[in-house]
């Protein structure tokens, strides 16, 4: 069992940046951020295996970054040049397991609340 609770969400404007956060109990194996924006499918934006392999959907390649403090049990999500496309309800995501697709909704079985991140003027 993993419970995940995201954290530092909120709304900045076009070209601004902004950090969330996500405190884990319980082992994972991958971890990862997924986004869902009104009206659309959830998506994953970023993930993270325990040996440091990384994954990042094209959409954010070059302004997002993941990173984990595993002393902590926390994943991190950096984003940097946000643009109003962004804006979305963001969840952090684990999994005990391996998973090959590390962006696929069906790799992880735990999911926090989520946190909104607005991208607005």
């Amino acid at each position: 069992q993993v419970q995940l609770v995201e954290s530092g969400g909120g709304s900045v404007p076009p070209g601004g940046s902004l950090s969330v956060s996500c405190a884990a109990s319980g082992a994972a194996y991958i971890m990862a951020w997924f986004r869902q924006a009104p009206g659309k499918e959830r998506e994953g934006v970023a993930a993270i295996e325990r040996a440091g392999r990384t994954a990042y959907a094209d959409s954010v390649k070059g302004r997002f970054t993941i990173s984990k403090d595993n002393a902590k049990s926390t994943l991190y999500l950096q984003m940097y040049a946000l643009k109003a496309e962004d804006t979305a309800m963001y969840y952090c995501a684990a999994d005990p397991a391996y998973g090959r697709d590390l962006l696929s909704v069906g790799s992880f079985r735990y999911w926090g609340q989520g946190t909104k991140v607005t991208v607005s003027s």
